[in-house]
């Protein structure tokens, strides 16, 4: 087994050289921690350097809206990166609902994931966000329906990161045991000092690696995330 390097300075070297593949990956934090750019950086990094294709299902935002917040943060799409990036939007999946009537939404989601992994030969999943993906599949036994989404993942042999929105005040995923069912689980923090908000991540579990316990300040600076050891 490989693994998928995070691209994320000092972060790799931690994790014996990155995630395991087919690991399925939360990636936790309150709103502005840069959870979704922090994702995105991992798909696109991999496209640029490693020429590893990878799927974004983005059902928060259009695909027009996230490439443009993405494109001004340094990591623009060019011609190669555009043959191994492909963006799935909430919209597209919407349209295709009207012309698949009789298919429910986490189908039609299963169905284009499953397709482009197959045509693109794709590694990595990127799906922001869990709670959407959730609230659009209208789980009827959350954990159980958790469970049997998980093993899909792992079953595609495609490494997967789930964007989760910790509401402030709120116990880490303590609601539907998502921290059990995955794989590993990266937590980014906020914290103000001073007049200065500062994120801090910190790698709450990773099977099959040994991982520091420590948070680490995150910077983004110059297209590229950075932890910095004090």
């Amino acid at each position: 087994m490989g693994v998928i390097r995070t691209y994320v300075k000092g972060l790799d070297e931690h994790l014996g050289g990155g995630i395991p593949e087919g690991h399925v990956v939360l990636i936790v934090g309150e709103p502005g921690t840069m959870k979704s750019s922090l994702a995105y950086s991992i798909l696109y990094y991999n496209a640029k350097h490693n020429g590893i294709s990878g799927i974004h299902a983005s059902l928060e935002q259009s695909r027009e809206s996230l490439l443009a917040n993405m494109e001004s943060m340094g990591m623009k799409i060019d011609r190669e990166t555009g043959k191994r990036i492909s963006v799935l939007d909430l919209g597209f999946i919407r349209k295709k609902m009207v012309q698949l009537g009789n298919q429910t939404w986490l189908e039609i989601f299963k169905m284009y994931v499953k397709n482009l992994k197959v045509s693109m030969d794709s590694k990595i999943l990127v799906v922001d966000s869990l709670p959407v993906l959730e609230i659009m599949s209208k789980f009827k036994d959350p954990r159980i329906d958790l469970f049997h989404l998980f093993e899909w993942f792992r079953d595609l042999h495609i490494t997967t990161f789930l964007i989760h929105e910790q509401p402030h005040g709120v116990p880490i995923l303590a609601q539907h045991g998502e921290d059990f069912l995955a794989d590993g689980v990266i937590h980014i923090d906020m914290c103000r000092i001073e007049n200065t908000v500062k994120l801090y991540l910190g790698i709450l579990k990773m099977r099959r690696c040994k991982h520091s316990r420590r948070y680490f300040p995150l910077i983004y600076e110059g297209g590229r995330f950075e932890i910095v050891a004090e």
